[in-house]
């Protein structure tokens, strides 16, 4: 581990930073940062966010008693300084590392995290539920939300704003504005302005003029509301809070987020006001690391990378990921078929549409981090003969799930779903495991649920999901394809047919998505033992090929299906459906999956391992079948 910085060498906890002096905590501010790219350069990781929040974290945990006074962090992307200084510095080299301390604020991990993130846009109603928990229980503490990096584009943002505000509760929001810059100017006045207005004095004075006033019959409260409509009018032409005061919320800001002086007086008079507060905090996204501060989006979340030249530490795979040939595959089809729209939530590099973005701009929406928005969105689209691809996450179409069963499949409505980093992801941990859409999904009338075996069969099946009709759900993994040679032109799948890759007398693997090849590793494996096994591609969870499957029962009697998916629900209970459907009994069935847990982080390798979900767990699975006295 590198030498760290001489004072963070003595920081173990929030406590050991305030006695240091502004000096002392700006030095520590360059200290931390250099931890961060440090650690981050060689595990990968949210770099521009956390990079961009250093001095924030410091000053709130100056500033407040926590863990007495609870923080609670909006997706976690710019928690790793306060990781850092709340007893977590010396693991920190472990940071995503399986094992090691998670990428996102984590319950389990430290009493610092009052709240597990990893989704958008939770902060404001869970500090919400958290402030009136301690009303409930005559508690005495400050709740504070910080909420940035986009997620108040998501609809639940404003709705907790809108429930906190007529609440009046006691609570702190924080919004840590990475997008928008302040000169120097603007930044001093305000800041000056908002150390003046939220001083205990002016506070105090204000409330006794206003009491003072109601006192005048008929005068006072004339004299109030022209008094309020000036501030208001002031504060208009000078802040951009009028949204915020609106819904409740006193506004604060904008205040320079790198200015610890600033930000340490203006949160000492927030702390002593008694209504809710929303504090306007302006950051470089990437501060402190200029490659970062070019390019923000790039550095947001990254693999390990070369901190003299900012570039990616690549494996030399030319292979091209999922992610590209789907982005390849929609220019292409889009361009045959003026009907093919796409839509993505604040995730435009990340599925792979920036080419789609660049190419059909007419055609490209980004509707911000607002799932359940884009999603009912395309449903409108498709009312009027448009076919909207929406290429979200397996993880985070969860946060529209009423919308995909009332808004597409109800309606049967051709919308088709492209679901990337779908089964084990890796180092982001539990909140971005796509283990749960086979099951979520195939619960719901009339879409049709599919996963490629390979990047070639991936293109074939976004070609049958835009021509078929109906709701429909594509879910591919993340990372590097197979390597398989790509076919010129996408060709459409008939609808529910699954596939035999190879053939063998003494048990049959019928395998979906991501775990065909490792199938196939697995057979290979047996073969050189003498077993002799079946794999089959399902390539669909919905609808499965009835007669194939029940085939292949009546013949074996010893099935595996293997997904990374829950077992509960999953294409493992798909399949014992269609035995119990069909009357079929006598056979002896093994699920390989996920059982009832959340994975934990780690590489995709290291997880598929434990699981039993690579080539050597599967083929252990089979072995056991197939060696069984009961069997």
């Amino acid at each position: 581990m590198d030498q760290q910085g001489n004072i963070l060498k003595g920081i173990n906890s929030p406590q050991d930073i305030k006695h240091l002096s502004i000096e002392e905590l700006n030095i520590l501010a360059g200290e931390i940062r250099n931890e961060i790219l440090t650690v981050v350069s060689r595990n990968g990781g949210h770099l521009a966010p956390s990079l961009g929040a250093v001095e924030l974290t410091l000053a709130i945990h100056y500033v407040f008693d926590t863990p007495t006074d609870k923080i609670i962090w909006d997706v976690g992307h710019q928690a790793y300084a306060h990781k850092i200084i709340t007893g977590r510095k010396d693991a920190f080299h472990t940071l995503r590392k399986m094992g090691g301390i998670s990428g996102f604020p984590k319950r389990e991990e430290s009493i610092y995290d009052t709240f597990g993130v990893g989704h958008s846009s939770t902060s404001i109603s869970a500090a919400s539920g958290i402030a009136e928990a301690r009303c409930l229980e005559n508690g005495d503490f400050k709740v504070i939300a910080i909420i940035g990096d986009g997620s108040m584009t998501a609809g639940m943002a404003f709705e907790g704003l809108n429930w906190s505000g007529e609440r009046k509760k006691n609570l702190i929001v924080i919004l840590n504005d990475n997008e928008m810059s302040i000169s120097p100017n603007v930044g001093a006045l305000s800041s000056y302005l908002n150390r003046v207005m939220t001083g205990q004095h002016v506070t105090k004075l204000r409330t006794r003029i206003r009491d003072f006033l109601k006192t005048i019959p008929g005068v006072g409260e004339h004299v109030i509301n022209l008094a309020r409509q000036t501030e208001e009018s002031l504060k208009a032409f000078i802040v951009p809070g009028m949204l915020f005061e609106e819904l409740g919320f006193k506004y604060i800001g904008p205040l320079e987020g790198h200015r610890l002086d600033h930000l340490i007086k203006n949160l000492q008079n927030v702390k002593t006001m008694e209504n809710p507060v929303l504090v306007h905090i302006i950051t470089k996204k990437g501060k402190g690391y200029s490659f970062a501060e070019n390019e923000p989006s790039r550095f947001h979340g990254v693999g390990p990378f070369d901190i003299a030249t900012g570039e990616s530490v690549t494996t030399g795979n030319a292979t091209p990921s999922y992610m590209e040939v789907f982005g390849r595959t929609m220019v292409k089809l889009a361009r045959e078929n003026r009907a093919i729209v796409a839509i993505t939530a604040a995730m435009t590099g990340g599925t792979g549409l920036d080419g789609f973005a660049r190419d059909i701009p007419e055609r490209f929406y980004d509707v911000g981090i607002a799932e359940q928005h884009g999603v009912t969105f395309a449903a409108g689209l498709a009312t009027e003969g448009f076919i909207p691809v929406v290429a979200i996450y397996s993880t985070f179409l969860q946060r529209a799930y009423d919308q995909v069963l009332h808004d597409i499949c109800l309606q049967n409505l051709p919308v088709v779903f492209a679901l990337d980093r779908g089964g084990i992801v890796g180092d982001d941990g539990p909140t971005h495991h796509g283990l749960f859409d086979y099951s979520y999904l195939r619960a719901m009338p009339n879409i049709v649920v599919m996963a490629p075996k390979d990047e070639n069969e991936l293109q074939h099946m976004l070609k049958t999901a835009v021509t078929c009709g109906s709701p429909v759900s594509i879910r591919y993994p993340r990372g590097s394809g197979t390597g398989v040679p790509i076919d010129p032109t996408p060709e459409c799948i008939e609808i529910g047919k699954a596939q035999i890759l190879r053939k063998g007398k003494d048990a049959a693997i019928i395998a979906i998505g991501s775990t065909v090849y490792p199938s196939l590793e697995a057979a290979g494996i047996l073969a050189g033992e003498g077993i002799q096994v079946t794999v089959i591609n399902s390539r669909f969870v919905k609808p499965l090929d009835k007669v194939l499957l029940c085939e292949t029962a009546s013949s074996f009697k010893k099935i595996i299906t293997v997904e990374e998916n829950v077992l509960m629900g999953g294409f493992g209970s798909a399949v014992l459906e269609l035995f119990e459907e069909a009357g079929i009994s006598g056979i002896f069935v093994k699920r390989l999956g996920i059982g009832d847990e959340f994975v934990e982080h780690g590489t995709q390798t290291q997880l598929r391992e434990k699981h039993g979900l690579d080539a050597k767990g599967i083929a252990n699975a089979v072995r056991k079948l197939v060696e069984s006295r009961s069997a």
